[in-house]
């Protein structure tokens, strides 16, 4: 759920606060996350692409896209700034599975971030639960949301539709064919996503599939945290 939401849903107070400090934490310190990992990954199989402009890097500032990170702080569905893949630098015969890798990466890096804060947040509910500490209380509400923006990060980006990660995963299976011929209507496809977004139709689904990663992730942070 983003800021927007929230902020119709309950009004202006402490939990959409959070929220926006939650969402602020993942555009400025978890994109570059993601993006970091799709270029580290494309530089250590053999495109040196990234690194040439600039991307190799964990400076918010070299992939924070403005329209991206404000759909983050609004509904909690975004992206940055694509970081540039050359495959023709990858093995001839290997190139759509590394691609399928580069691209993979980003989305891994979202669920591994959810899970350190999944399990901060269990840590924190564990102590909240001791002492009822309002300070312990927000951090739970904190990590919660910057869990869930996460998991929505990884789960959007997953969808296979250019130009998002999942297409290029979809690429690494698809016959280059029928991918090519997907690709000349990218525009098309991405403004159709973002108008199937604004009207709510990829609420349910998209909730479903977050909340059950949500789910899965906090069982196995409870067992460790021991919760």
């Amino acid at each position: 759920m983003g800021v927007l939401s929230k902020i119709l849903n309950n009004g202006f107070n402490t939990d959409t606060l959070l929220a926006i400090f939650a969402s602020l934490f993942v555009i400025f310190c978890v994109l570059p996350v993601h993006e970091y990992a799709h270029a580290i990954t494309a530089y250590k199989l053999g495109d040196k692409t990234a690194k040439f402009k600039g991307r190799l890097t964990m400076n918010p500032l070299a992939h924070i896209d403005p329209i991206g990170a404000i759909m983050i702080l609004l509904v909690g569905f975004g992206y940055a700034k694509p970081v540039p893949v050359n495959m023709r630098n990858f093995p001839r015969n290997k190139r759509k599975i590394y691609m399928g890798i580069t691209a993979l990466a980003g989305p891994l890096s979202n669920i591994l971030m959810a899970f350190i804060m999944t399990i901060c947040y269990c840590l924190f509910f564990k102590l909240y639960m001791e002492s009822f500490s309002s300070m312990y209380y927000n951090l739970c509400v904190f990590f919660s949301y910057a869990s869930i923006i996460n998991i929505s990060l990884a789960v959007f980006n997953l969808i296979p539709i250019p130009p998002l990660d999942g297409s290029r995963i979809m690429n690494a299976v698809l016959p280059d064919k029928y991918y090519y011929k997907i690709m000349q209507y990218e525009r098309y496809i991405m403004i159709a996503l973002f108008v199937l977004i604004y009207i709510g139709i990829l609420d349910k689904p998209l909730s479903i599939a977050v909340s059950a990663v949500s789910d899965g992730l906090i069982k196995i942070a409870s067992a460790i945290v021991g919760v």
